[in-house]
């Protein structure tokens, strides 16, 4: 077995996301689940098929996820880093099987997918503001549900004080999740710069609130319909930041990768 431990969306060096790349690991979906819950971070596998084809399989510490961008970047930085000048590299996603290319732009690495359709209806103004812990006031827009692979309930906030200042009911939102076939609520907001910064809470715990979430950039470029810079992370002092670009159909989600 052949693990690379690699931080991906830093902001600058020594920031990012963590993530360990498994090579040649036990296919065993438990023993999968058990080496991510001891090394506490999001592990994701890479198994080659008989015709040569590579897919991905992705665990965090509490559950088997089936798309993780992140972790897709760290991939690209192992697979580029045996072929530098290759070009695109396909990828299927083991739970779904979604195709994904993995390609590489100067220093930072992209994940190429399409938007998803999504079944799950968007829900109130109201009900969004309870769950958040906010007055109704306090969201910009209605929210709205959108999709890369991993449905996101993406919320605006008139700035980043408001973002800061949210009071998410996390078991509520756990449950509607859960209910509504959606992987949690990402509230954002547009800086006065011109990039976006956002949060994601989908977990139980406070302290597991992500640094950065790349399957919420690629579904807000896809509510958008721009490419865009969203910052992330000041909540758990991780740093980051996600780029993200159009290109006709497609959707381009990267940023930086490091090894740790």
């Amino acid at each position: 077995m052949h693990i690379h431990s690699l931080r991906c969306f830093g902001a600058r060096p020594g920031t990012g996301n963590p993530a360990l790349v498994i090579e040649d690991g036990d296919h065993d979906p438990d023993a999968r689940l058990a080496l991510a819950r001891a090394r506490d971070t999001t592990c994701v596998f890479i198994d080659a098929g008989a015709d040569g084809a590579l897919s991905v399989d992705y665990y965090y510490p509490h559950k088997r996820s089936p798309l993780c961008l992140h972790a897709t970047l760290a991939v690209a930085a192992v697979l580029f880093a045996r072929a530098p000048h290759a070009g695109p590299i396909a990828v299927r996603t083991a739970i779904e099987g979604q195709p994904l290319e993995l390609v590489r732009g100067g220093d930072d690495y992209f994940v190429r997918l399409s938007p998803q359709q999504v079944a799950a209806q968007d829900i109130t103004v109201g009900t969004a503001a309870e769950l958040l812990g906010v007055p109704v006031a306090s969201l910009a827009t209605p929210p709205r549900v959108a999709s890369v692979g991993s449905p996101k309930l993406l919320v605006k906030v008139a700035d980043t004080d408001a973002l800061y200042g949210l009071a998410p009911d996390l078991a509520r939102i756990a449950a509607w999740s859960k209910d509504a076939g959606i992987n949690g609520i990402y509230a954002w907001c547009r800086r006065d710069d011109g990039t976006f910064e956002g949060r994601n809470f989908n977990h139980l715990d406070p302290r597991l609130e992500d640094s950065a979430t790349g399957v919420a950039a690629g579904a807000l470029t896809a509510l958008l319909g721009l490419g865009i810079r969203l910052r992330q992370g000041r909540a758990t002092g991780g740093e980051c930041l996600i780029r993200t670009r159009r290109e006709g159909g497609a959707i381009l989600v990267g940023g930086a990768v490091e090894t740790s």
